[in-house]
């Protein structure tokens, strides 16, 4: 089942990982273009989810604390700027990396990573540590994805609030990166286990939207506003853009 067919009960979509082409070397266009395709496609909002200094950033490394911030939010300043035009909710977030092993961060904003400026420096348990003391939400990215920038699979069930349980490069018809179901077999297995929430989004890098994320029965107010649903274990559905899944993962 497609969220096009549910849409009536689960009217407001969410992608929840989304990279522009001004926070992530690896994107292909701006946080303005993504936002303006995010609405045609049929989203409610979308979450800025660029790579940080541990991952394939597009900011130079070498800039001072408050200006890397800056420049890294440059791609959610500007899909702000047309969702605030055209309707589309866009909200602050991160991809923090660790050789190859990646966080989703929700739940904060720039002002906050400006006045921490130990997270530059901070290692898993310490991000982690940060990340609930501002009551954000740090989420396993991909955690089964296997390529060549991960040299290893490593889980920290204590040390996060959830698990990407699906991300559509890896299961989505149209993907043509990263590519395999089993990827998302595993990590919904995994976060049943450790009884965390589940997360979906699309890792999409460009205007060739895959359609994944997560939709809810109400709007969002804010990123603060989903990481209490999510915690909440408020009532959403997971996509990939072409199936359905309950919050469990279980196929609709």
């Amino acid at each position: 089942m497609r969220w096009q067919d549910i849409r009536d009960e689960y009217p407001y979509l969410y992608e929840t990982h989304l990279h522009t082409s001004q926070g992530s070397a690896c994107a292909k266009c701006t946080g303005a273009e993504m936002a303006r395709a995010a609405k045609e496609y049929g989203y409610t909002g979308i979450f800025i989810t660029d790579h940080n200094w541990g991952g394939n950033t597009a900011i130079d490394r070498a800039l001072e604390w408050d200006q890397w911030i800056n420049h890294y939010s440059e791609g959610h300043r500007d899909a702000k700027k047309i969702g605030d035009e055209i309707g589309l909710d866009v909200f602050w977030g991160m991809e923090a990396a660790f050789t190859g092993t990646e966080f989703l961060i929700y739940g904060m904003s720039p002002e906050q990573f400006i006045a921490n400026p130990q997270i530059r420096n901070a290692d898993i348990p310490e991000l982690y540590h940060i990340v609930k003391k501002a009551s954000g939400l740090m989420v396993h990215a991909h955690p089964y994805r296997e390529e060549v920038y991960i040299p290893k699979i490593r889980l920290f069930p204590d040390l996060v609030d959830g698990v990407e349980g699906i991300n559509a490069t890896h299961t989505n018809l149209r993907s043509t990166g990263h590519k395999d179901p089993m990827y998302d077999e595993k990590a919904i297995a995994y976060a049943n286990e450790h009884q965390l929430p589940m997360t979906a989004g699309s890792d999409i890098h460009s205007t060739a939207l895959l359609g994944g994320g997560m939709a809810f029965k109400r709007r969002l107010g804010s990123s603060q506003d989903f990481v209490k649903a999510v915690l909440k274990g408020e009532d959403y559905i997971l996509t990939d853009g072409d199936n359905c899944y309950t919050r469990y993962g279980v196929l609709i």
